[in-house]
């Protein structure tokens, strides 16, 4: 039996406010971005008082919070599905783009710039280590195994990452996968906030091919 089977009448009808609530957040920051956020813009779309809705949110970076923790979710579990399939790094890199063409304002909540005022949790980010963990895997699987850190003067940044790698978390990758990832993240992200940004827009490419372009001087 799930939660929602058990759940009180009251605790269901407070599930489905706060949806609603998260839902008209959306609509602003599609409209105005995340900085013009208002818990009082949204009580009065949803037509009762600015203090009504202070019983489902404490205030407006806790809703931010809740929208950064959805976002970050539907991603994990997008590309944790897609891997589950069988997608290699190239397949988890088309997946990644398809959800960020999907609701570019979604993506730039994540990857885009800070919302000013706004101090995230420690916490909020946490899901954001399954997604690494997903590359990871992914990037092992492309690079042969390292029983040993590469010298310094090999792969300088690889043998930096060995030793700097708390943001891979307990991941058992090898530095040379390591270092894919974090090649693979930034260089990812980096097309994509330049498309979805429309930088692109009236330079006659297809981004479509510039991402296909960078993904495969990428891979191994």
């Amino acid at each position: 039996m799930g939660k929602s089977d058990t759940a009180t009448p009251r605790e269901r009808y407070r599930a489905q406010v706060r949806t609603e609530i998260k839902e008209h957040a959306w609509q602003q920051i599609a409209t105005a971005g995340a900085s013009a956020l208002s818990l009082n813009a949204i009580a009065k779309q949803m037509g009762v008082s600015g203090p009504a809705l202070y019983r489902y949110f404490a205030g407006r970076d806790e809703l931010i919070t809740e929208l950064i923790r959805d976002a970050y979710r539907s991603l994990a579990d997008t590309l944790g599905a897609a891997a589950a399939e069988g997608a290699d790094l190239s397949g988890l890199a088309h997946v990644l783009r398809g959800w960020a063409l999907a609701d570019p304002h979604r993506y730039f909540l994540l990857y885009g710039t800070p919302v000013p005022g706004y101090h995230a949790p420690d916490d909020t980010t946490a899901i954001s280590s399954e997604i690494m963990a997903t590359l990871l895997t992914a990037c092992a699987a492309l690079v042969p195994e390292a029983p040993e850190a590469p010298a310094a003067t090999e792969a300088p940044f690889a043998a930096h990452l060995e030793k700097h790698r708390a943001w891979a978390g307990d991941h058992p990758a090898p530095p040379a996968a390591l270092h894919l990832a974090m090649s693979f993240w930034t260089r990812m992200h980096g097309v994509l906030s330049l498309e979805l940004a429309g930088h692109f827009t009236g330079m006659g490419f297809d981004p479509d091919r510039l991402f296909a372009a960078e993904l495969d001087a990428l891979l191994p």
